[in-house]
């Protein structure tokens, strides 16, 4: 199963987790890293480029760090740009029909924070329920999210456990929940 992971950090350079997870999954053949803030410094994106990389994969793992209770406004863009009318969904738009797409994300706040009951009120699977959306609109397979929250915190020890549960996750053949 090929793998595609369009990776969406503002500051990539910057970013410990991202950084690391990126490096690791650079290591895997049957895995793609497609650096958006890195391809598209001026924001123009390309957009037949985009959607020839998502169907030469299987699955497709969009990789960011919260903002906002959502995803960082580059990755948002190349929805509206990539995400066409008769290519991803209504006459014609069958191209994503059946591969697995899901997320997985970083956040600055604890686990803890992400419960009903948190500071943030809801739980990261609730607040990534637009891209589930997005999953089942353009008739693919939701594949649960990867997360890490806390990061500020998060050991050398516990990065480098991520990123083998990371590839892990993305990898596994079981990954996608089937609707």
């Amino acid at each position: 199963m090929k793998t595609l992971v369009i990776a969406a950090h503002p500051n990539l350079a910057s970013s410990r987790i991202n950084k690391a997870w990126i490096e690791e999954l650079q290591k895997h053949d049957n895995v793609t890293v497609h650096s958006l803030y890195e391809v598209y410094p001026d924001e123009a994106i390309d957009t037949a480029r985009e959607q020839e990389l998502l169907k030469a994969h299987d699955r497709i793992i969009f990789q960011y760090p919260l903002y906002w209770y959502s995803t960082p406004p580059l990755l948002k863009k190349w929805f509206d740009a990539v995400l066409q009318y008769g290519w991803a969904y209504g006459p014609g738009g069958d191209h994503l029909q059946g591969k697995e797409i899901g997320a997985a994300l970083s956040t600055y706040g604890t686990s803890e924070s992400y419960q009903p009951d948190g500071s943030n009120r809801f739980t990261l699977p609730e607040l990534v329920r637009p891209i589930e959306a997005l999953v089942h609109f353009v008739g693919a397979n939701y594949v649960p999210p990867f997360t890490l929250s806390d990061v500020t915190n998060v050991t050398d020890e516990q990065l480098a456990q991520s990123q083998v549960d990371y590839v892990h996750h993305i990898t596994t053949e079981s990954a996608a929940l089937k609707a």
